[in-house]
């Protein structure tokens, strides 16, 4: 049993190592929610005992007879890893839906089923792995969640360079635990957790070195970056459209600071899924926020402001909305700004008067 220890700390020493500073750096940064840190702790907890499980596969191979005993851990092995990739998907990407770990339940079932059937992977008389007829589906399963998480990560950023080179990295990083298990062989799965725990922690280093020009608690471009791109590409600019939340400070003395982040949280994601191409999200400071639109006809602009609207009416917040449109380079930026904010407060006292 010491011996078993000993060789799991010896080949496992570098992600203890990183698992360990994930965690310190969680709780020294402000730059994710209590709600955000707890799904990373859970994620990294279970990227640690899936850690345990390869451990025990691989070290029991050669001394354990019992072939059900190993026919399990397979079947744990092989249901963790899109688990894993589901939590993954969970943690970096906001307001997902539980609907994402269907894959990996319905995966689990088929590999309990494997257990008896053999139809993903079986153990011969000899002791040695016997692929079946299924034995590519953990990897396609696996294969899906990765596209699907970057596809994500893309559609959700405000598609900037500096968003766009570590989903990049990631995409590459977490694409060779599918692809080098063909070419290395399966003892790949042996450092597969590595792999995963310094993706996810090389990524979020990089969040945080964004966030320089990202709001931390809405992940949508700050005032820095505002100011900083609206002066080098003003003449592209069309329209600006100015948006504030109604009854932020009710729902703060209420119910609490908390909720008041969940409504900015969830009208955040409205406005970033509305946006399309040359159409950037600029969280300006407490409830105010303003979309810049670059070389955006006017048509553009209103679908905006009604996809806006639609998102926002399924949620349970409100948001006052102005915008101004002109021709590129017609008007400065300032003027077009006074503008759609004028328009903003216009909605916002119409609100109140006919609440």
């Amino acid at each position: 049993m010491v011996e078993a220890i000993k060789d799991y700390f010896l080949q496992n020493w570098i992600l203890l190592l990183l698992l360990g500073a994930f965690f310190v750096i969680l709780f020294v940064t402000s730059y994710s929610n209590k709600r955000t840190k707890i799904k990373y702790v859970f994620l990294l907890i279970s990227i640690l005992l899936l850690s345990m499980v390869v451990f025990a596969e691989f070290y029991l191979q050669p001394v354990l007879e019992n072939k059900t005993a190993r026919l399990i851990l397979m079947a744990i092995r092989y249901s963790a890893t899109p688990f894993i990739l589901a939590l993954v998907i969970m943690v970096l990407v906001t307001h997902q839906k539980y609907f994402v770990f269907i894959p990996a339940g319905t995966l689990l079932v088929i590999d309990i089923v494997s257990i008896f059937t053999g139809i993903v992977f079986s153990i011969n008389d000899d002791h040695k792995l016997v692929r079946g007829p299924l034995w590519l589906l953990p990897y396609i399963v696996c294969g899906i969640y990765m596209i699907f998480l970057i596809f994500l990560l893309i559609k959700r950023s405000n598609k900037r360079r500096f968003e766009i080179a570590p989903i990049i990295f990631l995409a590459v990083a977490l694409s060779t635990g599918v692809i080098l298990p063909f070419v290395l062989g399966r003892e790949f799965a042996q450092i597969f957790c590595t792999i995963i725990a310094a993706s996810l922690f090389i990524y979020y280093v990089f969040n945080i070195l964004e966030l320089v020009k990202k709001d931390a608690l809405t992940g949508l471009l700050n005032r820095h970056a505002y100011f900083t791109e609206t002066k080098s590409d003003y003449k592209d600019i069309t329209a600006i459209i100015s948006l504030d939340m109604n009854e932020l400070k009710t729902l703060n003395d209420k119910y609490g600071h908390a909720a008041g982040d969940e409504a900015l949280s969830t009208l955040s994601y409205c406005f970033a899924r509305a946006c399309k191409a040359r159409q950037s999200v600029y969280r300006m400071g407490g409830d105010e926020f303003v979309i810049v639109c670059r070389k955006t006809s006017k048509e553009d602009v209103e679908a905006l402001v009604e996809r806006i609207k639609k998102y926002v009416s399924e949620t349970k917040y409100t948001c006052s909305i102005g915008y101004s449109y002109h021709e590129e380079g017609t008007i400065s930026l300032d003027d077009l700004l006074s503008e759609s904010d004028a328009r903003m407060y216009q909605d916002k006292s119409e609100y109140y008067k006919n609440k």
